[in-house]
C-alpha cells in the first residue's frame, strides 16, 4: 500500500509539474515568434531600401551623374544584396 501510494504522488507530481511549466514553455514559443517576426520586418524595411538605392542608382545613370561602368557595377552589386535580401525573407518562410 504504501509503494502505491508513493507512486501515486510521483505520478501527481508529474503532472502539476506539467501543469505549472506549461506556460513557461508556451512563453519561450511565443518569444521565438516574435524575434522571426522582428527579423522579417527587419528584412522587408531592408528590402524596400534596397529597392529604392537600385532605383536612385538608376536615375544617376539617366541623368548622365555616373558613368555606364560604373553604373553596371553599382547595379550588379545592389542586384547581389537584394537576391541575399530575398534569400534571407525566403530562409523565414
Amino acid at each position: 500500500m504504501t509503494m502505491e501510494l508513493l507512486l501515486a504522488l510521483l505520478a501527481l507530481s508529474c503532472l502539476v509539474a506539467l501543469v505549472v511549466s506549461a506556460p513557461l514553455t508556451r512563453g519561450a514559443v511565443i518569444a521565438a515568434e516574435a524575434e522571426t517576426d522582428a527579423r522579417r520586418a527587419e528584412l522587408e524595411a531592408a528590402k524596400e531600401a534596397k529597392y529604392r538605392e537600385i532605383a536612385d542608382a538608376r536615375l544617376d545613370y539617366k541623368l548622365g551623374k555616373i558613368s555606364p561602368s560604373d553604373h553596371a557595377a553599382t547595379e550588379g552589386e545592389l542586384q547581389s544584396q537584394a537576391v541575399q535580401i530575398l534569400r534571407d525573407l525566403d530562409d523565414l518562410g
